[in-house]
């Protein structure tokens, strides 16, 4: 398993490099954008059809589709489990990066990490 996040961080910025890290191959980026994008989609149809319980999509659809592409794709755990509130902030600011067309400066900062932390 690829290396499992540390005990602590002292910061957002701290954390971002060993995030990106966790997700060091584009499937996993992709696994996560559109997962994330689809859940998204089916939450804002739901809630503009007057259907509150769409509203789960979004967590459902986006966890389900991200979590087994840490096993299955990158084998490691979800930095998730470790840093929740974190790692969303993680994954909104890796998916506007890969939608701005940023998804090479992505893999860079995750081997540098994996380089400098294996």
């Amino acid at each position: 398993m690829a290396t499992e996040t540390p005990a602590t961080y002292e910061s957002y910025d701290e954390f971002w490099p060993y995030y990106v890290a966790m997700h060091s191959r584009a499937a996993t980026r992709w696994v996560h954008l559109t997962g994330t994008l689809t859940g998204l989609a089916v939450s804002v149809y739901g809630l503009a059809r007057g259907r509150k319980r769409y509203a789960a999509a979004l967590p459902l659809i986006g966890y389900g589709t991200a979590w087994p592409a840490h096993f299955f794709i990158e084998k490691n755990n979800p930095a998730s489990f470790g840093h929740p509130a974190w790692s969303l902030r993680g994954d909104v600011q890796m998916i506007r990066m890969m939608l701005a067309g940023r998804d090479a400066e992505l893999a860079e900062i995750a081997a540098k990490w994996l380089a400098e932390n294996r």
